[in-house]
């Protein structure tokens, strides 16, 4: 799946090549977004998940004020627990080290048969 994506975007800013392998690979990267509990309702945020545009960088400044505070929410809390902000995806955060971890080749039928 990894490699029809890449293939499909070859855009490096935005799809990591799972030819050399990306922090999702090594299974030190999480893409998430914030949610209210009471509706179960995603909360706003600059844009859509895997938008491909300038407005989707971590920093993008034209944005509202509820947005604003909204991302800034999810970066405090990942900052806190030891993540990075990835520039260009605001949903997208790397644990501090990544390139430390092996490159795993997992499938996803592996990965819901292992318990961790």
């Amino acid at each position: 799946m990894t490699v029809d994506f890449y293939e499909a975007y070859h855009d490096s800013n935005f799809v990591a090549s799972p030819y050399t392998g990306s922090r999702h690979n090594r299974g030190c990267a999480v893409d998430l977004t914030l949610i209210d509990l009471k509706t179960g309702k995603e909360l706003d945020m600059p844009t859509p998940y895997d938008d491909f545009t300038p407005q989707a960088a971590a920093t993008y400044a034209n944005v509202s004020e509820k947005v604003r505070k909204n991302r800034q929410l999810l970066q405090d809390v990942m900052l806190k627990h030891g993540f990075v902000i990835f520039p260009s995806e605001w949903w997208h955060f790397d644990f501090e080290g990544w390139k430390a971890y092996p490159v795993m080749d997992l499938s996803f039928e592996d990965l819901i048969s292992t318990h961790y």
